[in-house]
């Protein structure tokens, strides 16, 4: 038998389901929301049905948006001929806090899987080379993850728009040891990363 009403039990085990929010988490979001005002629980719940409804991929570089073409494609600005490949929209968000970009992207929507019945066929790999044909791209940054489905995916893209595009430059974002890392705590890959895509020092 439950020692919450049944409305909070509900609420409680919804929480629950949500990514990296265990039993105990989602009680204290469930008691926040309740000892809160009536209006924060409405604007949450229209929050929440407003990005079900909304929310649609854009149809030139498929992050998410709430209009017809996202605000970077939108943005004449972000044309200066780089297109940076990410495997999902949380990649892209990261890349774009950073400040560091300032062309535009391109979200395949995951990688490659075979295990997991993920091909070519199942990314926004077909979109990205329609792409390449209609736009002025001079480079393209490949920043996949560094995973075995990330690498997979890069070597993949590299193969299959270096046979269609040899004027295209393609570049992957360097990997390795980051910053403030220990060189005793890296696993392998990171180690190969870190030694593959070394620079030389410049006087």
């Amino acid at each position: 038998m439950s020692i919450y009403p049944k409305s909070l039990e509900k609420l409680i085990d919804q929480l629950s389901r949500l990514p990296g929010i265990g039993q105990k988490s989602a009680t204290r979001v469930a008691l926040f929301i309740l000892r809160s005002n009536k209006e924060l629980a409405e604007t949450l719940a229209g929050s929440l049905i407003d990005v079900k409804e909304k929310i649609k991929f854009c149809p030139v570089c498929f992050n998410l948006t709430d209009d017809e073409i996202c605000a970077i494609c939108r943005n004449d600005n972000r044309a200066d001929g780089t297109i940076c490949v990410v495997e999902g929209s949380g990649d892209q968000l990261a890349l774009e806090e950073s400040g560091i970009f300032k062309g535009r992207y391109h979200v395949l929507q995951g990688a490659l899987s075979p295990l997991d019945g993920i091909g070519p066929e199942d990314l926004r790999i077909a979109e990205l080379i329609k792409r390449l044909d209609n736009e002025k791209i001079i480079e393209l940054i490949i920043a996949t993850n560094p995973t075995t489905e990330g690498e997979a995916t890069a070597s993949f893209l590299f193969k299959v728009l270096a046979e269609k595009h040899p004027d295209l430059k393609i570049s992957r974002i360097a990997l390795g040891i980051p910053m403030g890392g220990d060189l005793k705590y890296m696993d392998r890959m990171t180690i190969e990363h870190a030694m593959k895509s070394r620079v030389l020092i410049t006087k």
